[in-house]
């Protein structure tokens, strides 16, 4: 009997790997469903014609809310992961989504908030996610699944992922 029989005989090496595939189910699932949330929100600003800003903007001005924040905060805390944050808050200020003053503290710094326009944006996609909750309990789309379950679930791997980046050498 080879060592690798043994080990795939190991109950507990079995585990781990039917956990593993589990787990790179879970990682892919997730990237495709923020890909999917983002052509959800591509396809109702197509439907409504606002053709100058794209998902990913969108869902920043989403996220950011009444809140008044520089780039770096916008990382911080949370409300936008991409590499490209700099590019779109230029392109949302360009096109009159988002305001921007120098901080008066830093004033290397700049804070930005959403404009007239851009809470409009805010509030297109507020009610779009808004038919989205509706018709996910209408139509009992999660059937016993609790979200608030999930949304722990999900808080707890968030936090393990947050230690590796921190805590790994």
């Amino acid at each position: 009997m080879s060592v690798y029989e043994n080990i795939s005989a190991d109950p507990v090496k079995q585990q781990g790997s039917a956990f593993l595939g589990y787990y790179l189910e879970t990682l892919s699932m997730v990237e495709r469903l923020h890909r999917l949330l983002l052509d959800v929100i591509k396809d109702e600003f197509e439907r409504l014609g606002l053709l100058d800003i794209n998902s990913v903007q969108a869902l920043l001005l989403f996220n950011i809310g009444d809140n008044e924040v520089t780039a770096g905060e916008l990382k911080s805390r949370g409300y936008y992961q991409g590499s490209n944050v700099s590019y779109n808050l230029k392109k949302l200020v360009e096109s009159g989504y988002m305001e921007h003053k120098r901080c008066e503290i830093d004033r290397r710094s700049v804070r930005v908030r959403l404009s007239e326009r851009g809470r409009y944006i805010r509030k297109v996609v507020s009610e779009l996610f808004g038919r989205h909750s509706d018709g996910i309990l209408s139509k009992d789309v999660l059937g016993d699944l609790d979200l608030g379950d999930l949304n722990g679930t999900l808080h707890r791997l968030e936090r393990y992922w947050g230690d590796q980046i921190r805590y790994i050498y």
